[in-house]
């Protein structure tokens, strides 16, 4: 069987959520630009969020906590894993077609359930319009996240994680020709969604068949394998997708305030960039590898590879957290201010951005020990976490909106993401040694912090002595690329005299496969 490489692995699908993230704030700089917040962008995120949150739960959440353990241990065993996925993609398309249908009929009361703040005003025609072109994207994604499961669990993640890519490439290019032609800039956003979603299925499903897996769906079945994976899917949707549901409960909040759910939404943009190319990369790419390692028994190795993920997550994650919590109002005011977006937006959503950025450490955490539990087909436990998190985020951002305002949803999703961490971490204490992080990660983790710190007091100094370019048209891209790069070097060097990482071993796992 070909090994999982977890470094080269890790890189791989970095990248390329790297590139995706990259092309993503593209697309979100030309919808600010081109739309701006206001009526038309609260309706299409409303939208467009309403096919992402269901992906989370029957494609992300389900699929990589419950089918991918399983396929990995039928792979590595040999024991028809091609069969089974066969009978999961047929289930797993009847399901979605159900749900796709009922959500186009029943699409005015879920635009109110997730956004009821619009009713009354023009945004909530807006978004059942816009609702009902873009929800068939889930089917396509739903369907491409299982593809991207079978590929992921034999090791093979570049056509996996590449295909988020299309999506923004589709966009770009449509909302580039709406403009050079004079033609409604929205109406093409939103019709290309599901044509990008084709697209994304597409690349995957061929990619599997290239690599030797045929998969067609059939009849659904209802065989013992499909009740396994659906008892184990089904509170694994809900655990994995908990930041989703947050999120709606921060639309809800937020959908009282004119343009706060655009304000939010920017925010989150920004702070996706960092949680993409680490945590769900080293997610992605941890899941299958503990699965494969506890099914052949290798405990020492298992804690090795949680330990590692968790070090290269952190020491990518803290000083990206710091940077969103010390620089929020100049990457915000370069990256997004520009034609229909005001100084007071971008005000609103570094605000918003700060907020987010304490809490990044932990949204990246929860992808490195949900594993632990999803690697043992073990999804009800993080279900009942997932329950109390979203509690705590709804008393939170309701609690606290008629005293701060439309800012309540961000406290609350962070708030939420911790106290997620803290239930997954001791939770997990049971497991035994494999759960714990072994020496080397403690040893590193305060130097990581130092690191981060020192980067932190050289970008609040940069960005004083830069402040004026940074608003300046001529200047200010040159300006936050010094005040990024200065972070990044000074990070770079401060952690590598307190010994916060060693490149050197990075190297060496990419030799020997790591």
């Amino acid at each position: 069987m070909k090994p999982i490489r977890l470094v080269s692995g890790f890189l791989t699908v970095g990248f390329w959520t790297l590139m995706s993230r990259i092309l993503g704030f593209v697309r979100e700089m030309m919808i600010l630009a081109f739309i701006g917040p206001g009526p038309v962008m609260d309706a299409f995120v409303a939208a467009f969020r309403l096919p992402n949150m269901f992906r989370r739960f029957f494609a992300e959440g389900a699929f990589n906590a419950a089918f991918v353990p399983m396929f990995a241990k039928r792979y590595e065993a040999g024991d028809d894993a091609p069969g089974f996925a066969r009978e999961a993609l047929s289930g797993l398309s009847f399901i979605v077609l159900i749900l796709t249908a009922l959500a186009m009929i029943f699409m005015p009361a879920l635009v109110w359930a997730t956004a009821e703040g619009f009713s009354g005003d023009d945004r909530f025609d807006l978004t059942v319009g816009y609702g009902r072109v873009v929800f068939p994207y889930i089917l396509f994604m739903s369907l491409s996240a299982l593809f991207s499961g079978v590929l992921n669990a034999t090791g093979r993640f570049a056509a996996a994680a590449a295909a988020p890519v299309l999506l923004n490439i589709f966009v770009i290019c449509a909302m580039t020709a709406a403009a050079f032609l004079g033609q409604e800039v929205i109406r093409w956003l939103v019709w290309t969604i599901p044509v990008a979603g084709i697209a994304q299925l597409t690349l995957v499903w061929t990619a599997a068949s290239r690599a030797g897996i045929t998969i067609r769906p059939g009849r659904p079945r209802w065989s013992p394998e499909m009740k396994h994976l659906v008892a184990v899917a089904l509170p694994a949707a809900l655990s994995s997708g908990v930041m989703q549901i947050n999120l709606l409960v921060g639309q809800q909040v937020a959908s009282r305030t004119e343009s706060a759910v655009s304000w939010l939404f920017a925010a989150d943009r920004l702070y996706q960039l960092p949680l993409g190319v680490v945590g769900i990369a080293v997610g992605i790419v941890l899941l299958p590898d503990l699965a494969r390692r506890l099914r052949d028994g290798d405990h020492d190795g298992s804690r090795h590879a949680y330990s590692r993920a968790g070090e290269i997550s952190l020491a990518l994650t803290v000083p990206s957290a710091v940077a969103l919590v010390v620089i929020p109002l100049p990457l915000v005011s370069v990256l997004f201010e520009r034609g229909a977006q005001t100084a007071d937006d971008t005000a609103a959503i570094a605000l918003a951005t700060a907020i987010y950025g304490l809490g990044l450490p932990a949204f990246v955490l929860q992808k490195v020990l949900q594993p632990l539990y999803f690697a043992r087909e073990d999804t009800r436990t993080p279900f009942r976490f997932a329950l109390w998190a979203m509690v705590i985020n709804a008393a939170v951002a309701i609690g606290l909106h008629p005293v701060i305002g439309w800012i309540a949803p961000a406290i609350a999703t962070t708030l939420a993401g911790w106290a997620m961490v803290w239930m997954l971490a001791r939770g997990a204490r049971p497991m035994g040694e494999i759960a714990r992080f072994d020496t080397r990660f403690r040893r590193r983790l305060w130097r990581i912090v130092a690191a981060s710190a020192v980067m932190g007091g050289v970008l609040w100094s940069v960005n004083l002595t830069l402040g004026p370019l940074i608003v300046a048209p001529g200047w200010r891209y040159l300006a936050l690329l010094v005040l990024v790069l200065s972070g990044m070097v000074s990070y770079f060097l401060a952690g590598r005299l307190l010994g916060a990482f060693a490149l050197h071993e990075f190297r060496d796992a990419l030799r020997r496969g790591g």
